[in-house]
């Protein structure tokens, strides 16, 4: 084996606003059935599930990834797509890096969103994006996807190839300490009554 033949190809990639990644090596789709628990109105949840189906797609990622080492990069898309669960809009089921100080990059190319971020220690952000805008989300914030629009709301994604998801962490903690609505204006933040602190935190 020369020196060179272990290192990686190139990527030549070409991105859709639609979120179409050509040259994608993989990607997944997270189904309304595999929501259970992410909504706080479980009541909201069940009457989708009975409208739409478990299959219906919530949302999708492509990806593009050519090496899992230290130093190599994720590149993706994901199609988040429109609606709500009671007063809440539809979102991923968010994370933290396993190897919590790995950041990542997320850029809107269609659709309306709110990035939603929180600390272990407390903090917590909602930052709007819209096609144009980016946010950068540092090491040990966590971090998730929401929908404010009618239309999907599509990203691209950078990160760390040895990142890694924890996404049990919200779970645990009765969802994130914030939650996304609706409201005259279109959206606000209110606290999450059932949220119990992270791992971690303190309280």
């Amino acid at each position: 084996m020369t020196a060179t033949s272990s290192v990686p190809e190139p990527g030549a990639l070409l991105v859709g606003v639609d979120g179409a990644l050509h040259g994608r090596t993989g990607g997944y789709q997270k189904r309304l059935g595999e929501m259970a628990g992410v909504y706080r109105d479980a009541a909201a949840y069940r009457r989708a599930l009975d409208e739409h189906g478990a299959g219906q797609v919530v949302y999708h990622v492509e990806e593009h990834r050519n090496s899992g080492d230290e130093g190599a990069l994720i590149i993706g898309t994901s199609i988040l797509q429109p609606g709500s669960y009671g007063d809440e809009f539809a979102m991923t089921r968010g994370h933290l890096h396993r190897k919590a100080d790995r950041a990542e990059l997320y850029h809107c190319l269609s659709g309306r969103g709110v990035m939603l971020l929180e600390t272990l220690d407390g903090r917590s952000r909602a930052l709007p994006i819209t096609p144009g805008a980016a946010v950068h989300v540092p090491g040990h914030w966590v971090h998730r996807s929401i929908n404010v629009g009618d239309e999907p709301l599509v990203t691209l994604f950078c990160y760390p190839a040895d990142a890694g998801q924890d996404y049990e962490l919200i779970a645990d903690a009765g969802g994130m300490a914030q939650l996304v609505v609706r409201d005259e204006d279109g959206w606000t933040t209110r606290p999450n009554p059932d949220h119990t602190g992270y791992r971690g935190q303190q309280r």
